[in-house]
């Protein structure tokens, strides 16, 4: 008799056991929308670094150039101070010209705050 009760424990304890253990393990069709969405997610990261890069690039030689323009007007000042002071004010605008484009190229990077995992 006590060989029948622990058969029939045994044999409900693993029942439950692999019922138990079927439920939580995820499907094979979640696991691939998965994935997928991870490289939809990353095809987006890299376009959005590629896109922003020339961007960047042309923000940082404007700013160069207009911020070079400005240190030579300064230097005008003391022997020509009308073409100076013309390239202070011109060289300012295109470095402030130029950092805006920087900002916007920045901006085209940045994705927001991180979105949170979905359970599967």
């Amino acid at each position: 008799m006590l060989k029948i009760y622990i058969t029939t424990f045994f044999a409900f304890w693993i029942f439950f056991n692999v019922n138990a253990q079927s439920k939580e393990s995820p499907t094979l069709d979640s696991l691939v929308n998965a994935v997928v969405n991870l490289e939809k997610e990353i095809y987006e990261v890299k376009l959005n670094l590629h896109q922003s890069q020339k961007q960047l690039k042309t923000g940082i030689l404007v700013a160069t150039i207009g911020y070079t323009v400005t240190i030579i007007g300064g230097q005008l000042l003391g022997t020509r101070p009308e073409l100076g002071e013309a390239l202070l004010y011109t060289g300012g605008a295109i470095g402030i010209a130029g950092t805006v484009v920087l900002v916007k190229g920045f901006n085209k990077i940045s994705l927001g705050p991180p979105r949170k995992p979905r359970n599967y």
